[in-house]
């Protein structure tokens, strides 16, 4: 198992975001974080990358906690954010050295596999340019090249496909079915539930910090049966039922 969360409790300040979540990615696996904005998906994201530090619970990557050792624990996470973060003084060139050395990986084969990612997502021949010359397109595209060019036994990638052009969103599903091909485990978000019901193993449906549910997508239909046959079916009940209270308190 890579990824154990249980009863993770957080946020970012005294009162908790996240309340006693629990769910877990298994190797070789693409788990989908699902929930309106606000829900608390970057949040748990946040934590288990080890950005923010839980109030309450355990995060364990291969049985690893972050507070056992850090280095360790970080070096088995590639994470692609929603919006790219690149060094403006850096060149596509040094940010993909700069991975390696973070990773501590073998530069030949490290570049082997840089440059046919770079191929892939027509990036090849910017290998000098700076990141104000790219596109918010390129430069996630930037971001998922040097996350896919590492021996990161984890995958975290929040909101991967915006910005994304068609041919890329097909190149990077085909990717992740590489890594997951070959044990990686991938955690995703995403707002794309089309393309998540086609792709991804499980669900983790998050409402207000807490887990609403987590399944298969046959799972979920089956649970939810009186909403929906499609995850976006489900999603768009679940969510106008959970927005309704807020209008309903409002009007109070």
């Amino acid at each position: 198992m890579t990824l154990e969360v249980n009863q993770l409790t957080g946020g970012y300040s005294s009162i908790p975001v996240l309340k006693a979540e629990t769910f877990d990615v298994q190797d070789g696996e693409l788990v989908s974080l699902i929930g309106l904005n606000g829900a608390g998906k970057s949040t748990t994201i946040n934590h288990v990358i080890g950005l923010m530090t839980p109030f309450s619970g355990t995060i364990k990557l291969n049985g690893l906690r972050i507070e056992d050792d850090v280095q360790r624990y970080k070096q088995q996470i590639a994470y692609v954010p929603e919006m790219p973060v690149l060094y403006s003084e850096l060149t596509l060139r040094e940010h993909v050295d700069a991975t390696i050395m973070a990773y501590n990986l073998d530069h030949l084969v490290a570049w082997d596999r840089a440059n046919r990612l770079l191929k892939l997502f027509r990036l090849e021949n910017k290998l000098d340019w700076f990141p104000a010359n790219f596109s918010k397109g390129m430069r996630q595209k930037v971001m998922i090249v040097c996350a896919f060019m590492t021996d990161a036994k984890l995958l975290v990638i929040d909101e991967p496909f915006l910005g994304l052009d068609p041919l890329a969103v097909d190149d990077l599903l085909n990717l992740i079915e590489e890594k997951k091909a070959a044990g990686v485990s991938v955690l995703m978000s995403t707002h794309v539930l089309d393309t998540a019901e086609k792709h991804c193993d499980r669900f983790v449906l998050i409402n207000d910090g807490q887990v609403n549910y987590e399944g298969t997508m046959e799972q979920i239909k089956e649970h939810y049966q009186d909403l929906g046959d499609s995850l976006t079916d489900i999603y768009l009940s679940l969510a106008r039922a959970q927005a309704r209270p807020n209008q309903d308190a409002e009007g109070d």
